[in-house]
């Protein structure tokens, strides 16, 4: 594996900082990019925190890219508390990779507020052939937040996975279940007994992700 850091610029002229992850052998899929999502940042999300799925990710042959949104770390811009500015970034990186590396389709990976802010582009982008939620915040609280973001996940097609702490603190498992009931398109559940919301953020649990998102990237 082996990783470079490149600025991409965003469509209202912001740039981006991201890092690629490149699989030296064993490619799986060469036409496949995976782009991960950070969690909010209002509260410090950043692509740090992704680290170790995307490294685990290049090492299972997979290409795999992450970024700052606007106004983390070296990403200029000013951060949202409600997310949709942070869509029009998520856009733009997945349209560069497209673009720049040789692909033709991604699957768009969101952690925690990454979740709906990334479900929101799914539909924008074309070349976006399937989606996975990791401790999406279907929550009362968090859709003061979050709740206009619900709509284009729901409706959306694409072939989509949440995954999800039976404990966590944001969404319980009926909310879950009573969110996706609605839902459009092939729906994938996988829930991880006795986690909670931000231990799945943590790299206790990065091996297991990069198993799930690997086995969901072979299915679509």
């Amino acid at each position: 594996m082996s990783s470079e850091s490149v600025t991409i610029e965003g469509s209202d002229g912001i740039n981006l900082r991201s890092r690629i992850f490149k699989p030296n052998k064993d490619i799986k899929d060469d036409d496949l990019g995976i782009v991960l999502v950070h969690p909010y940042s209002v509260l410090g999300g950043c692509q740090s925190l992704l680290r170790g799925m995307a490294t685990g990710l290049a090492n299972a042959g997979y290409l795999a890219v992450t970024f700052d949104m606007r106004g983390v770390g070296r990403s200029t811009g000013s951060k949202s508390i409600s997310g949709f500015s942070e869509v029009k970034d998520v856009v733009s990186v997945c349209k560069w990779v497209c673009e720049n590396l040789s692909v033709h389709r991604i699957l768009l990976v969101g952690s925690s507020a990454g979740a709906p802010i990334a479900g929101s582009a799914v539909d924008q982008v074309e070349q976006i052939v399937g989606y996975v939620s990791i401790g999406y915040p279907f929550g009362l609280m968090a859709s003061i937040l979050f709740g206009r973001h619900h709509k284009a996940i729901l409706q959306s097609t694409k072939p989509k996975l949440f995954v999800m702490g039976t404990r966590d603190g944001f969404t319980s498992v009926k909310q879950l279940q009573n969110k996706l009931s609605s839902a459009s398109g092939r729906i994938e559940t996988h829930l991880i007994e006795g986690a909670s919301h931000f231990q799945m953020e943590g790299p206790d649990f990065d091996s297991q992700m990069v198993d799930l998102i690997s086995r969901f990237a072979e299915s679509i």
